[in-house]
């Protein structure tokens, strides 16, 4: 079945929104002043050989703005669950009682700010290339429909001032996301 240039640019759309909610997801999982059960979003446990997310072998809580605690479902697993932490770059030490795992976040220092910025940019950057991998692949779509005679010259360009407006707009929305980002890290 041929796809329409319609469909083509709802298709792009819809990948672009999906790699802007994933950009935000990873920029939530960047440390700032605040516990946040985000930001172990990323942390994957070796869960009796299967590397399994955090938030899937325990109860993640933050009972205080700097303190998150951590409830593992099984008692055996908080020493993988403190060795995830502890190789992640989330620059927290893990202290366990027995029971539950608990992270206390430290006032951030002015390099561990700029260092995590940082980190932000490079975030951002991977979410706009996801973005600019989208608008390739539906370009090279719409080429397609052109060279199968499905569509006009016109209606190509157009197609493609259509996508280009996209993606600037989804790229606006990353961007946006980067400077909320980096306010909240800079917030003392």
């Amino acid at each position: 079945m041929a796809e329409t240039k319609v469909e083509v640019l709802r298709t792009a759309g819809d990948k672009m929104k999906k790699a802007v909610a994933h950009n935000w997801e990873e920029l939530g999982s960047i440390r700032s002043g605040r516990a946040s059960p985000a930001l172990l979003n990323r942390i994957t446990v070796d869960y009796y050989g299967t590397q399994t997310p955090l938030n899937q072998v325990a109860n993640i809580s933050v009972p205080e703005p700097r303190l998150m605690v951590i409830a593992p479902y099984d008692p055996n697993s908080i020493s993988g669950i403190e060795k995830a932490i502890q190789q992640s770059d989330l620059g927290v030490n893990p202290n366990n009682d027995g029971k539950v795992v608990r992270l206390a976040f430290p006032e951030l220092t002015e390099d561990r700010r700029k260092e995590l910025v940082r980190i932000a940019h490079q975030r951002a950057e991977e979410g706009r290339v996801a973005i600019r991998a989208v608008r390739r692949h539906a370009k090279e779509e719409l080429q397609r429909l052109k060279k199968e005679h499905e569509m006009g010259e016109d209606e190509e360009r157009g197609a493609e001032a259509d996508l280009q407006k996209l993606t600037d707009k989804y790229v606006g929305e990353v961007d946006e996301n980067l400077q909320r980002k980096e306010a909240e890290l800079s917030e003392v």
